[in-house]
């Protein structure tokens, strides 16, 4: 038998053709994960339905779900959705960024939204995309239709990082699109002025929106491990600079970790659940985060 859990790892599953295939295959391997793992709580065995209520007509009950659990479920319709979410992808030029046998910032961020768009569908919760860079390259307000995740899979599949960052700009448009309250969810870098990305997420907050920030980096981009000699160019503006890295890796990894502290601290301080993971983690780490956050709105 297959196991499905091998698919969360990013290696793996980049290697396999087609972001729908992609996702399906991460989200399987997940749930099959959660039976095996402390988080094995979480409800999503039955996410087309809900348990019976008094009041329910009793010609929506689904007879099978009965035999299997001896409870009774009634199927859920495109109206009872749970939660509606939007999830925001940074797609400037920076995100292109890989080192030698991992995948790019912006494929992680990629399989992780289609992962979660296909998980969200499963709660019958509504899903949405925006993907920005300087400003809006794409958006698709929240639905919970199940034929639309490939609308949103088919946005992801045809972006091309390109750009500079405007982060700023970018996610106030995006606040001022998302009519009703829900879950904001941002894959991004972050780099950019870091009292810019701040304000622009408190933005969020200020319409009572949930928010999960997720700050993904490559593990070269953290670790700094380029070899004796290096040539470094910026993806966005094209400036190169050579240089011996074991003799900045100390000041960079300072200017790093300050870096990533304020902006912690920051969406901590804006009730702003941050998580920074590296494009060598399995997506399961993100994904458990995320109904972690999905459980206590909905608690």
């Amino acid at each position: 038998m297959t196991d499905h859990r091998k698919y969360l790892e990013p290696g793996i599953i980049s290697k396999i053709q087609g972001i729908d295939l992609k996702a399906r295959l991460v989200v399987e391997g997940f749930i099959t994960g959660l039976h095996k793992s402390p988080y094995h709580g979480f409800s999503i065995e039955f996410a087309e339905h809900r348990q019976y209520m008094p009041g329910d007509e009793i010609k929506f009950i689904d007879w099978k779900v009965f035999a299997r659990t001896d409870r009774y479920y009634v199927k859920q319709y495109e109206d009872e959705t749970n939660l509606r979410c939007t999830i925001v992808v940074d797609s400037s030029a920076s995100m292109k960024y890989a080192s030698k046998g991992n995948i790019s910032k912006f494929e992680y961020a990629c399989y992780l939204a289609a992962a979660m768009a296909f998980l969200m569908m499963k709660q019958q919760d509504a899903a949405g995309l925006a993907l920005y860079d300087t400003e809006i390259r794409s958006y698709l307000p929240s639905r919970s239709k199940k034929s639309y995740i490939q609308e949103i899979l088919r946005s992801l599949g045809n972006a091309v990082p390109t750009n500079q960052t405007g982060t700023a700009p970018a996610l106030a448009s995006i606040a001022d699109r998302i009519a009703r309250r829900g879950l904001v969810i941002v894959l991004s870098d972050f780099f950019d002025d870091i009292n810019a990305v701040t304000s622009a997420l408190k933005r969020f907050r200020h319409s009572n929106h949930e928010v999960l920030a997720f700050q993904i980096l490559d593990p070269r981009e953290r670790d700094f491990n380029f070899g004796y000699d290096a040539m470094f160019r910026d993806m966005e503006t094209g400036e190169e600079m050579t240089t011996q890295p074991y003799q900045i890796k100390s000041a960079y990894a300072e200017a790093l970790q300050g870096f990533t502290e304020t902006l912690k601290s920051s969406c901590r301080e804006r009730n702003i659940d941050y998580m920074l993971l590296d494009t060598a983690q399995p997506f399961d780490v993100a994904l458990v985060q995320y109904l972690m956050k999905r459980q206590k709105i909905q608690g």
